[in-house]
């Protein structure tokens, strides 16, 4: 028998190497248009990146090696460029020579792979632009990197292998900014998990920029200058596209060989096409979703080493081994993250209209109370019916990979739920705790499955009336270091003795951390004769999580002075706390009660594996005082250094600091047009100056075209009673419906004065900050997005931390 085989990596070098081990006689020839055959694909962005220095290691096997020990017909750098299924021949042609020539076979396997997407974009021939598919992609990468020493790159795209390459460009210490133009990266992610990733790479100091896309790019001066669609401009020495990759099927459309509606290769499940003497897999294939059971891409490198075998089988002794289908199942390193997912997202499942209920866990990866516990959380899908398992997404810090493929596993088998909560796992304290995470995830899905508790999702908070009540069960002092909007504290501990003040008659939502206790809250109230009751899913953590805006200028990590480790001062001490694996409030309440035993320059350092802490420790220090040394997080555990300066006493006079703030309450014209001139001229002397609009004078900050939001019809109403943007100002007197405005508008223009559209303009450039009240946002339904780009979002504490540091405080 004559065995052929178009493309020699991960499949094909599989297919070889097994038909080789089950026919001793047969003639195999591999041909591979590369150079290489049977190298570590997945390994390229870390030799890149210096994590793997030999470069030899990538390398399975060489074309000599295969020969040697498989006598296979290795034959690299020629490409097939025709298949004749009729005559049963291939036309070949030699790429060092430009010869071609004919070779006939008995069975075909192709495996040519996927290519990666390179669009029509005007300026993508630089040569400093990039794709990496292959070894001599990674050569010129290598090469490229080693001689022009890049200062800044660019990754279009924010899939797993672009997040692979920013991570390893940036521990080369170059310069990242990621563009995506979706609304997250990851996309086999929901967005609440994917949001834990976008957090993470704004703490890695990646420069993430979502929901963009690029325009063109533009050679200057040495530079690449990347113009994204919405007319942002990024300087690059170096960009790498990552946009996706598709199926290589041209010699199979060529060949007459049937294509599905995606584009890919059809196989049967003996991964045979439609002529039976020819066989695919691979990237290049559709194979059956395991989830949906319709047709999918994976362009994944497990599936393909498997699909090889089973084809290799069915080649030397008949279709007898079939291929079930794939999961998706995958897992990625991105810095100190580990990122798995499993089956199907709720993207997937809603586009294939597949009900399902959803739940979040947060877990530590092993036994909180031994050494290194850090945090993990869990996402599943399951059917509402039976409970079957759809989809598992898993994102932490450790023991990520063990969770999905105790997941996978049951998804794969097309298990339930239940299955999660009877899987007996391992369980010593370094490596798990007695209910691992895969257990809870499996209880809190049979409470939900069984109606033990009714759930709420953070997308739900948005969109509450007015009549729900939100009950925050966390303690005082996690509330007061954020909460949901509009939320009302009652600790769980408390609950009981405040049931005659909580009404019946309302829908109540109640929150805690990350669930737990707003379960042991909701089966209270349930049992106490209240109906109408729902449980945050996933918690303050996972409404945070997925809400927070994740831009470079709210980042807590690298707002925080980085010139000082944190080492300990001659004039001090430091002391050293341990609060890992402690939950919220845990890590803040030890940090309360050692910083009072410090003295005045000395310092403490405290570590925790609570991710919250790292925002927590900035907002608690802004509150007393302290100076925060440095935060930082290191592989999931936050170690932060504070230092205690002289105490404020209150019967001296505080020297508060000379900048300016102003707290815009009005939306009259005449008053807004008395805030700005105060603000450009305070701004002018080289005064910091805050503006804090509050109600009604969010309306002097609203965008003129404002994109579609979402309101509920309390929002909308506000938004058909109030001035829509500044133009629609009115005067505080003699307004005389909109006559009196004209009139002043009218004589401020032939005066030469400026108009309150430029004075906001200019306020932008002279950098006022502009702040807008969250909780009076949320009472209006004003929405982010209809406010102008510079306005940030913030709440009392916000403002009265910069009007401690003024001497100026105006209420307009």
């Amino acid at each position: 028998m004559k065995y052929l085989i178009i493309g020699g990596v991960a499949g094909g070098a599989t297919v070889a190497a097994r038909l080789r081990r089950l026919d001793e006689k047969a003639e195999i020839i591999l041909f591979e248009r590369g150079k290489y055959v049977s190298y570590a694909n997945c390994g390229l962005p870390y030799y890149i990146g210096d994590t793997i220095n030999n470069r030899n290691k990538l390398f399975v096997q060489t074309a000599k090696g295969f020969t040697d020990r498989f006598r296979i017909d290795i034959r690299t750098e020629q490409e097939v460029i025709a298949i004749n299924p009729e005559k049963k021949q291939v036309e070949i042609k030699k790429l060092s020579t430009g010869e071609n020539y004919v070779e006939t076979y008995d069975k075909l396997v192709l495996s040519p792979g996927a290519e990666p997407l390179r669009p029509g974009i005007e300026g993508i021939q630089s040569k400093k632009i990039f794709t990496l598919r292959n070894v001599p992609d990674t050569d010129t990468i290598k090469n490229y990197i080693n001689t022009e020493k890049p200062k800044q790159a660019v990754v279009v795209g924010g899939g797993f292998i672009g997040l692979e390459m920013a991570e390893n460009l940036q521990e080369l210490g170059i310069q990242v900014s990621v563009v995506e133009m979706a609304n997250q990266v990851m996309a086999p992610l929901d967005y609440s998990m994917a949001a834990i990733v976008h957090q993470h790479l704004i703490d890695k100091q990646i420069n993430l920029l979502l929901e963009d896309g690029v325009e063109r790019f533009e050679d200057v001066e040495g530079k690449v200058i990347v113009h994204l669609k919405s007319g942002k401009q990024i300087t690059a020495d170096l960009v790498l596209l990552s946009i996706g990759v598709r199926p290589e099927t041209k010699l199979a459309k060529e060949a007459g060989l049937s294509l599905g509606k995606l584009g890919g290769i059809t196989v049967n499940e003996y991964m045979q096409t439609s002529n039976p003497d020819i066989y695919a897999l691979g990237d290049a294939v559709e194979i059956k979703h395991l989830v949906t059971n319709k047709p999918a891409l994976i362009p994944l490198a497990g599936p393909a080493n498997k699909q090889g075998r089973i084809v290799a089988d069915n080649i030397v002794s008949g279709n007898k081994e079939t291929y079930q289908g794939t999961m998706g199942n995958s897992i990625a390193k991105i810095f100190d993250l580990t990122v798995a997912t499993a089956g199907a997202n709720a993207k997937l499942l809603k586009r294939e209209g597949i009900p399902y209920y959803s739940s979040y866990t947060h877990s530590a990866s092993h036994a909180g109370y031994y050494p290194g516990a850090v945090p993990l959380s869990i996402k599943i899908l399951f059917s509402p019916g039976n409970g079957q398992l759809l989809g598992a997404q898993v994102v932490g810090f450790g023991g990520v990979d063990k969770r999905i493929e105790m997941l996978a596993q049951v998804i794969q088998r097309k298990g339930t739920i239940h299955d999660l909560i009877s899987i007996e796992h391992a369980y010593a304290p370094p490596y798990s705790a007695a209910k691992d995470p895969v257990n809870m995830a499996g209880y809190v899905a049979e409470n939900i499955l069984e109606e033990k508790v009714k759930i709420a999702h953070w997308r739900d908070i948005a969109n509450i009336d007015k009549e729900t009540l939100l009950i925050d069960v966390r303690t005082r002092d996690e509330y007061n270091l954020g909460s949901l909007p509009g939320a009302i504290n009652i600790p769980v501990d408390e609950l009981r003795e405040h049931l005659p003040e909580s009404p019946k008659d309302k829908p109540i939502i109640v929150s805690c951390a990350v669930g737990l206790r707003g379960y042991l809250a909701y089966r209270i109230l349930i049992q106490n004769g209240y109906t109408n009751v729902r449980n945050l899913s996933g918690g303050y953590k996972t409404w945070y999580a997925a809400t927070a805006k994740h831009t470079a200028k709210n980042h807590h990590l690298s707002a925080q002075p980085t010139n000082d480790d944190g080492v300990e001062k001659a004039s001090g001490k430091l002391i050293e706390i341990d609060a890992c694996g402690l939950q919220c409030p845990g890590p803040i309440l030890q940090l309360k009660k050692h910083y009072s035993d410090l003295k005045v320059d000395e310092r403490l350092r405290i570590t925790a594996t609570d991710q919250g802490f790292a925002r927590d420790v900035s907002s608690w220090c802004n509150m007393t005082g302290a100076h925060l040394v440095s935060v930082e997080n290191k592989a999931g555990i936050i170690h932060a250094t504070i230092e205690k300066g002289e105490p404020q006493s209150s019967c001296k006079m505080i020297s508060r600091g000379d900048n300016k703030t102003l707290i815009v309450f009005s939306d009259d014209l005449d008053k807004a047009l008395a805030s700005f001139v105060i603000a450009n001229g305070a701004a002018s002397t080289g005064k910091k100056v805050t503006m804090f609009f509050t109600f009604w004078g969010l309306n002097v900050i609203k965008k003129r075209q404002k994109p579609s939001v979402s309101k509920d019809i309390f929002g909308k109403m506000f938004g058909w009673m109030l001035p829509s943007h500044s133009g629609k100002l009115k005067l505080s007197k003699m307004n005389m419906g909109g006559a009196g405005s004209w009139m002043m508008r009218l004589i401020m223009k032939r005066k030469h004065i400026d108009s309150l559209e430029n004075l906001i303009a200019q306020a932008i450039e002279n950098g006022v900050e502009m702040i807008a009240c969250t909780m009076s946002m949320d009472v209006m339904g004003v929405k982010q997005e209809e406010l102008l780009d510079n306005v940030t979002l913030g709440g009392v504490a916000s403002y009265l931390e910069r009007a401690e540091d003024a001497n100026v405080n105006l209420f307009i």
